[in-house]
């Protein structure tokens, strides 16, 4: 095959192992930026970071896991408490409620532990998959899904890994063409790149190590990268 058929649908699966090992040599850093101490803490933070930076969530959780480190201290604190604590943060009343209510259930029906599966997890309030899957694989260590992010679905759809929208279709497409062992990895390096590099607005192509591969870069030309 010549090496610009590797950009098109066709060569996908023979482009994706060789974009993430090229990612990871780029990106050995790449791993979650959320801060936590355990995976009670994992749990909270994942849910407040729906619609929120990673940065400004690490801020406000110093804070609140200082006061209330634990499903106990969370399950007892004035709901009006935990909206002071994470007020700066968006959807702060919902969240609120959110991580009071599943700090609740862990209590009541998981003995104050947070649950390995994608089912119970996705039972909790806050928590739809992406989230559990955050949990699952940084937590436990257990990979049933990719997360998808708005940077992993931005940088999937570029590099035409993906034609979907929808989130668990795109998850669904990543699952297929990447080894179970490596899901973690391709949410933690498509999330860095996505963020240093493939930037929404103003991807920055001439500095992309995946560039040759990419579809979207080689039908706009170095001048246009969208």
């Amino acid at each position: 095959m010549e090496p610009h058929d590797l950009t098109r649908d066709r060569g996908k699966t023979l482009r994706a192992p060789v974009i993430l090992d090229l990612l990871a040599e780029e990106l050995p850093d790449a791993t979650i930026a959320l801060e936590f101490a355990d995976r009670w803490q994992l749990l909270v933070a994942t849910i407040l970071s729906a619609q929120s930076t990673d940065v400004k969530v690490n801020e406000v959780t110093r804070e609140l896991f200082r006061e209330l480190p634990d499903p106990e201290a969370m399950a007892e604190a004035p709901l009006e408490r935990i909206e002071e604590l994470i007020g700066s943060l968006g959807l702060f009343r919902q969240k609120a409620k959110n991580i009071r209510a599943t700090a609740a259930l862990l209590l009541e029906h998981h003995g104050g532990e947070v649950p390995d599966s994608m089912e119970e997890l996705t039972a909790l309030p806050g928590v739809a998959r992406k989230t559990a899957n955050v949990v699952l694989s940084n937590g436990f260590g257990r990979h049933e899904g990719v997360v998808v992010d708005t940077h992993v679905a931005r940088v999937s759809r570029r590099l035409r890994l993906t034609r979907q929208a929808d989130p668990r279709r795109i998850e669904q497409d990543l699952m297929r063409l990447f080894p179970r062992q490596r899901w973690l990895e391709v949410a933690d390096l498509f999330i860095h790149h996505g963020r240093r590099t493939c930037d929404a607005r103003r991807p920055r192509c001439e500095d992309c190590v995946i560039e040759p591969l990419c579809p979207s870069s080689q039908e706009a030309g170095l001048t246009d990268k969208r």
